[in-house]
């Protein structure tokens, strides 16, 4: 692992820290914050239906779903990073080691927005209530960054085809076989996982451009209308790749 990956690892690590440390930053302990991530997790299941019922592209979009778009804590697995990636470097293909960075970043650059979101969802007249489609979009107008928000659907993009990549390199299935067991003794399985979870999704794709071209379409099409106020943002998301 270069220097420069080294150092840039580092602050996505020290960031990751700081936006999830409650006492720094309380919104962490938000009510509505598990709500908003639930509420988001189930949209895009629903957008991803058409992904779900294909056999070959149903394993990448669980994936995504459950390890990219999830609304589970991914801190132990990025806390695993910090450790174990430049001991990895020296035997796992630059392509998986660019998928766990960039995983990383996205989850970090995820919860930061959430965070703002579920401030604007706390200030409704009722904080706990439902969220509504009208809600959600209100939330994510006022939240703003639609430069962050571009970024985000790129590095979701960036972990599809880094992980695609390492598909097309020889032997990376049996390394990343023989480095489960070192990886389970040393208290490291989060990170190792992800990576096993994300190389089998992707080799059972068989080529991911088509599958990461519709998902980048879907998800800025969905991202314009969101900013522009569209009353129907999600309504055309299964079909705006078509």
């Amino acid at each position: 692992m270069s220097q420069e990956t080294r150092q840039k690892l580092a602050r996505r690590l020290a960031w990751q820290k700081a936006v999830n440390d409650p006492v720094k930053e309380p919104r962490n302990r938000l009510a509505i914050l598990p709500q908003l991530r639930r509420w988001q997790a189930a949209r895009l299941a629903v957008d991803f239906g058409d992904f779900l019922a294909d056999p070959a592209m149903r394993p990448a979009a669980e994936f995504f779903l459950s390890d990219l778009y999830g609304d589970r804590d991914f801190s132990a697995r990025d806390r695993d990073a910090a450790r174990v990636l430049p001991a990895m470097a020296r035997f796992l293909p630059d392509s998986l080691l660019r998928a766990a960075a960039d995983a990383i970043e996205l989850a970090v650059l995820s919860h930061a927005l959430d965070l703002r979101m579920a401030a604007i969802l706390m200030c409704r007249p009722v904080p706990g209530a439902a969220i509504s489609v009208e809600d959600y979009a209100n939330a994510y107008r006022e939240t703003g960054f639609p430069r962050l928000r571009q970024h985000q659907i790129g590095l979701i993009l960036k972990v599809g085809e880094a992980l695609d990549s390492a598909v097309k390199k020889h032997g990376v299935a049996k390394i990343l076989r023989a480095s489960r067991l070192p990886a389970q003794l040393a208290g490291l399985s989060e990170l190792q996982k992800f990576l096993e979870r994300g190389f089998t999704a992707f080799a059972a794709l068989g080529g991911a451009e088509g599958f990461l071209k519709a998902i980048g379409q879907r998800e800025e099409a969905v991202a314009g209308r969101l900013f522009s106020g569209d009353p129907q943002p999600f309504a055309q998301a299964n079909s705006s790749s078509r």
